[in-house]
């Protein structure tokens, strides 16, 4: 796994650009068993008890400390924020009986850690405009102020108007 760069925050454009760096980098690459802290295994519930689920240890539980020296401390609030947070062991758990095999399980909760990695540790990314975009939001910013003035303007005259009407009248 990638070491992530260490930022406790994305204050600057170089620390965005190295954390998007990271992040690209660690897509690419999957998380092996050897970084997670804990991986059990437990009897699955579901129907077809003689036949496997009552026999065979197939549910995997990974727990993995948030500590952990390969995830990003920005991305630590928004682990913090998700429901597989487990506060008083400060970690992640995770939990996978989609599988009818323990290897299968392994997998599908290092992939589901991963992706609530990528997920947290994208959320403070954010992308700079382009100068293009920037021009085109100043655009629609006068023509709405346009748009607003004109308004103000027709809602001023119809005032105008009853005032000079109540005028005739008397």
């Amino acid at each position: 796994l990638p070491a992530p760069p260490p930022l406790s925050n994305l204050a600057t454009s170089k620390d965005v650009a190295a954390a998007r760096d990271w992040l690209n980098r660690f897509r690419e690459c999957p998380i092996p068993r050897a970084a997670v802290d804990n991986i059990a295994f437990s009897r699955s519930s579901g129907p077809g008890g003689q036949q496997n689920v009552n026999k065979v240890n197939t549910k995997v539980t990974i727990r993995c400390a948030l500590d952990s020296a390969w995830i990003p401390s920005w991305a630590r609030d928004g682990l913090q924020q998700s429901p597989y947070f487990v506060k008083s062991s400060r970690s992640i758990l995770l939990i996978s009986t989609l599988h009818r095999s323990q290897a299968q399980n392994i997998d599908d909760c290092l992939s589901k850690l991963h992706a609530l990695i990528c997920s947290a540790a994208s959320g403070p990314i954010q992308n700079e405009p382009s100068e293009e975009q920037r021009e085109r939001v100043r655009g629609l910013e006068r023509k709405a102020n346009a748009q607003r003035k004109l308004q103000k303007d027709k809602r001023s005259q119809t005032k105008r108007n009853r005032e000079n009407s109540r005028l005739d009248w008397d």
